[in-house]
């Protein structure tokens, strides 16, 4: 049975869009509106191109059902997430990545999403507070920390090929 899908598609000043499609073949989308709203929206079987159900959900409703889904604790990247609704994540910089031998600096990761990287882990040392002059290499683990938003933006922008 093939392995489910999920593709991120950034939405200028909206957010991003999240489209998974199962590996039963249904698709869903999730849209993460920059106010922290999420619509959800569930597409017909018979036609993938029709959309059968969609909600749109506060974010406080968005956090119950992510909590329903699937508890932080479980997440394979998540470091440590706060009262205060930051979240530390591990985001690994592929050997293709646009971003390897590219200086820290030029991904204006602060000014963009507003994570900062606190630290980059490369093979067995751990770089703390990379300065902007650091130079990226495929293969590095990147630490950031920032809101729920704004690292999954981050995501994002390191998974560029």
């Amino acid at each position: 049975m093939p392995a489910s899908r999920l593709g991120r598609t950034p939405l200028p000043g909206i957010g991003i869009r999240y489209d998974l499609t199962t590996r039963e073949h249904r698709r869903l989308s999730v849209v993460a509106h920059r106010d922290g709203a999420r619509t959800l929206s569930a597409y017909r079987s018979d036609d993938p191109d029709e959309c059968a159900l969609s909600l749109r959900l506060s974010s406080g409703e968005a956090e119950a059902l992510i909590d329903a889904l699937m508890p932080s604790h479980h997440s394979p990247t998540l470091l440590h997430t706060t009262d205060l609704g930051l979240v530390a994540e591990r985001v690994l910089l592929s050997a293709t990545s646009y971003w390897n031998g590219r200086l820290l600096g030029e991904t204006r990761m602060r000014t963009e999403t507003g994570v900062s990287i606190v630290a980059v882990l490369r093979r067995a040392d751990a770089i703390p507070s990379p300065a902007p002059d650091f130079r990226l290499a495929g293969g590095d683990t990147l630490i950031v920390i920032g809101t729920r938003e704004g690292v999954e933006t981050a995501a994002t922008i390191l998974g560029r090929e």
